[in-house]
């Protein structure tokens, strides 16, 4: 079905190595056959395609942005597999503060196995192949549970493959461990460290922390990779520039990397590059609409942000509108590091900007 999915990881090509004008066609053909896996996989993503979108394309779709999608909010509120029950290998949940549905995502063996080598994929692309000493900027009680994932969890045990002899810099109780971090920085002084965790912890529970005890960690040649949390961040007052300052002049680490990403679309991650914008990686698009038409928007205009991934055959997670505001700003930049779409989010959209698609999509239609 496809030229490189079920192949060994090594001859899968380089995550930004496809031109537009070759990753757009084969990217189409990928989202043709998904969708019409999923609608005849799963009856609540057919309803929703049937009663939003007029049915399936009778014919092959002609262009990327005509794939039907379906708002990821919806992920909180139906279960949505294309797979038998017994067939499940892995339910990924979304974080969420008590009292808040989260979102479930069901895992067969081989959609976790692609998620597992598209994230393999990237990620040598900026560490490299070796394994480093690594930081997990987080506590070791959110991996214990390792049936059952939380967002937090997945994705720590996911970059767990590219670390050795991992460290937390938290204890359980979400102290620092401040005496096992410098320790642990000392004697790898020299080689690079793989540091990784989400942004509003890292900033809060280490930056934050150290800084208010009056220590800086060594210099040292870190990689930092993180995600999440901007919204806290940004009712802080801490911007992406005041928090990479932080980051290096704090924690020591020399190279900040951001990504975005969601459970819903594991492995599909858009890591900044080095234009310091989001940058789709082969396996994976995207697309800002309009907020009240969903219309698809040219480079430059800001609405809502859909997110695309030829990666989940489990479930209908290929094209998926999430409420993020952003911008498409460019195409195969030459000083971009790569080839691909590359973006920028904005924030959450407020919910005025949703009425658009909440309208249409919580119509009580959309049953099991």
């Amino acid at each position: 079905m496809d030229p490189f999915l079920d192949k060994p990881i090594s001859d899968w090509p380089a995550p930004y190595s496809m031109p537009e004008a070759e990753k757009r066609p084969f990217l189409l053909r990928e989202f043709d056959a998904l969708t019409r896996h999923h609608y005849s996989a799963c009856p609540i993503y057919r309803n929703i395609v049937d009663r939003l979108f007029g049915g399936l394309s009778p014919e092959p779709y002609s262009r990327i942005e005509d794939i039907p999608f379906i708002p990821v909010s919806l992920f909180k509120e139906r279960d949505l597999l294309c797979i038998p029950r017994d067939q499940v290998f892995k339910v990924l949940t979304s974080s969420g503060t008590t009292g808040q549905q989260v979102s479930k995502v069901y895992l067969d063996r081989r959609t976790a196995d692609l998620q597992a080598k598209a994230l393999v994929r990237t990620m040598q692309h900026f560490l490299g192949k070796d394994r480093l000493p690594m930081v997990v900027l987080d506590h070791p009680g959110v991996v214990k549970d390792r049936t059952s994932f939380s967002a937090r969890g997945a994705g720590i045990l996911g970059m767990m493959q590219f670390g050795r002899q991992p460290i937390y810099a938290l204890n359980d109780d979400m102290s620092l461990n401040l005496e096992g971090l410098a320790d642990y920085i000392g004697k790898h002084q020299g080689e690079r460290i793989f540091y990784f965790g989400f942004t509003f912890m890292v900033w809060q529970h280490v930056v934050a922390e150290l800084r208010k005890l009056g220590r800086k960690m060594p210099p040292n040649k870190g990689a930092l990779i993180h995600s999440g949390g901007w919204k806290k961040l940004e009712h802080a007052r801490v911007s992406h520039e005041v928090f990479n300052e932080g980051v290096r002049s704090i924690l020591g680490v020399d190279h900040v990397i951001n990504f975005y990403g969601m459970v819903e679309q594991v492995g599909g991650v858009f890591f900044e590059n080095s234009l310091g914008r989001l940058q789709a990686p082969v396996f994976s698009d995207v697309i800002v609409r309009d907020p009240q038409t969903l219309a698809p928007l040219p480079p430059g205009q800001p609405g809502l942000v859909q997110v695309l991934s030829i990666l989940p055959g489990s479930y209908p997670g290929h094209s998926l509108l999430t409420a993020d505001l952003g911008q498409i700003d460019g195409v195969d930049h030459p000083e971009a590091g790569g080839f691909g779409r590359y973006f920028s989010i904005h924030g959450r959209a407020p919910r005025t900007e949703l009425r658009g698609c909440s309208d249409t999509y919580e119509k009580p239609s959309i049953a099991d």
